[in-house]
């Protein structure tokens, strides 16, 4: 009796242990989820004032509308946000399974250690992959990198236009969304206010500057939007978690106290055998 009741006792602690592992995985998820989410309207405010530069460009009439247009030369691209972690669910199954029917004919480009193990599971061997960093002043360096590896597969040819998937929490739940990068879609375009400014730079070079900063941007807001969502689905899983183990700890508490009961009627039992001999 005495073993089982440290057995259980033993139990016990480790839960409890688990329990504050469980805790600080769920701490640390809702920390990054709150900061990238602050960020996320500085990056929205920085994209927004490029998109009225580019939009007055155009408006001035400097720069004619085939010179954005581009040609189709290649195949479509896709650049997709998956987890960098696990303990987040099927955060990035959700992902993968909204582009499988594109994968055929589209260059990969993909975002997150587990999401790229979760891929060659599948048979998916992306372009090029990089790893989603840890804190979010990281995103516009990896911002940097993606686009560099995006211009690359446009300069051979491979790519001539993109779309980015990635996820986005809304109403406690993960959505994945999809937006095009490339070409410049006009109509998304803010309408012009006022005059357009005057420029000293040829349009076709102001164009290329502003566009080359609003990829980046863009891009910059799905990395931030796929991480604070990550996060938000481990903090999620963490909670759902917590509350199993909080199950579990009830129920093995009370496993030790029915046998902390049963060793003592045990020994009352045996009391009372003891004092009956005495007595007879």
């Amino acid at each position: 009796m005495t073993e089982r009741l440290a057995d259980i006792s033993a139990r016990i602690e480790g839960v409890r242990q688990l329990g504050a592992v469980v805790n600080a995985m769920k701490g640390i998820a809702a920390a990054r989820a709150r900061t990238a989410r602050a960020q996320l309207d500085a990056v929205d405010s920085y994209a927004a004032t490029i998109a009225a530069a580019i939009s007055s460009v155009l408006a001035s009439g400097a720069m004619p509308s085939e010179e954005t247009a581009g040609a189709d030369r290649g195949e479509p691209g896709l650049l997709v946000f998956c987890a960098e972690q696990g303990f987040a669910g099927a955060f990035t199954e959700r992902v993968l399974d909204s582009v499988v029917e594109d994968l055929g004919a589209a260059t990969l480009f993909l975002i997150g250690t587990r999401g790229l193990s979760i891929a060659r599971s599948r048979g998916i061997a992306p372009a090029w992959s990089a790893a989603m960093p840890s804190h979010t002043p990281g995103v516009p360096k990896l911002a940097d990198a993606i686009a560099k590896a995006l211009y690359r597969g446009a300069d051979s040819g491979g790519v001539d236009r993109l779309d980015v998937v990635f996820t986005q929490w809304r109403s406690g739940r993960a959505v994945v969304a999809r937006r095009t990068l490339l070409p410049l879609d006009r109509c998304a375009l803010p309408p012009v206010k006022g005059t357009p400014p005057l420029t000293q730079l040829p349009a076709r070079r102001l164009i290329e500057s502003l566009g080359a900063d609003f990829l980046h941007a863009q891009i910059c807001k799905a990395a931030l939007h796929a991480f604070a969502a990550e996060n938000e689905a481990r903090m999620a899983a963490m909670t759902a978690a917590g509350d199993q183990i909080g199950r579990e700890l009830d129920s093995v508490e009370a496993m030790l106290r029915r046998v902390r009961q049963e060793a003592i009627t045990a020994e009352i039992i045996e009391l009372g055998a003891g004092v009956s001999e005495v007595i007879g």
